[in-house]
C-alpha cells in the first residue's frame, strides 16, 4: 500500500502541475482562478523550500539544497521499506510523504523550481490574510507528517512505560523450595 500511495500522489501532483502550467500564466495575476472565497488557483515558481524560504539563494547553495532534498527522498524510501510492518497508518503516512517529496524533487530536477498553485486566504474587514501558495505534493507531505505524529502520540499512550514493563512482581518467592504454594494466584482452586 505505501508504494501505491506514493505513486498515486506523484501522478496527481504531476497532472495538477501540468494543468496549471498549461492554463494559468505565472506572470499574470489576472489569469488566476478564484474557485471560491478563500481559495484561488495561481501559478507560482518556488525556488526555495517550504513557504518560499530560501527563495533568493545563489546557485551553489541551491545545488546543496537540491542534493539534501534528494538524500531526504532516498532516506524516506528507506524508512518506508523498514517501517511498513508497523501497520497501515505509518505505511500510508510514509507513502504520502515519499510521493510528495518525490513530486517536488522532480520539479526541481526538471525546471529548477517547484510549481505552487493553491492559494488559501481569508478576508477580515479591510485585511486579507493569506497562506503561502502550495501544491498537491506539499499537502501530501503535511498530511503524512501529521498522521505519523498522531500515530506516535497514540501508540506512546497505549504502551507501558519502560520501567513498568521490567518491574519484578510485588511478592515473588525467593526460592521455589521455600514456598508451599507455587501455583499462580487463582489457579490452585482449579487443581483441587
Amino acid at each position: 500500500m505505501p508504494w501505491l500511495t506514493a505513486a498515486i500522489i506523484l501522478v496527481l501532483d504531476r497532472l495538477s502541475k501540468m494543468a496549471i502550467m498549461r492554463h494559468i500564466d505565472s506572470f499574470d495575476p489576472r489569469s488566476w482562478i478564484e474557485v471560491m472565497p478563500g481559495l484561488t488557483l495561481t501559478h507560482v515558481h518556488n525556488r526555495g523550500i517550504a513557504f518560499s524560504l530560501l527563495n533568493d539563494i545563489g546557485p551553489l547553495p541551491r545545488i546543496a539544497l537540491h542534493t539534501a532534498i534528494g538524500v531526504a527522498v532516498v532516506l524516506i524510501a528507506w524508512m518506508l521499506a523498514h517501517q511498513a510492518h508497523r501497520g497501515a497508518v505509518p505505511s500510508l503516512a510514509f507513502g504520502l510523504i515519499l510521493g510528495g517529496a518525490a513530486g517536488n524533487l522532480l520539479d526541481r530536477i526538471i525546471w529548477g523550481w517547484v510549481v505552487d498553485f493553491l492559494h488559501v486566504w481569508v478576508r477580515f474587514g479591510d485585511h486579507t490574510y493569506a497562506w503561502p501558495d502550495f501544491n498537491v505534493a506539499d499537502s501530501a507531505i503535511t498530511v503524512g507528517v501529521t498522521l505519523l505524529i498522531l500515530f506516535e502520540l497514540v501508540t506512546m499512550r497505549t504502551q507501558p512505560a519502560p520501567e513498568e514493563s521490567i518491574k519484578a512482581p510485588a511478592h515473588a518467592p525467593a526460592d521455589a523450595a521455600d514456598s508451599k504454594d507455587t501455583e499462580p494466584a487463582g489457579r490452585s482452586d482449579l487443581t483441587q
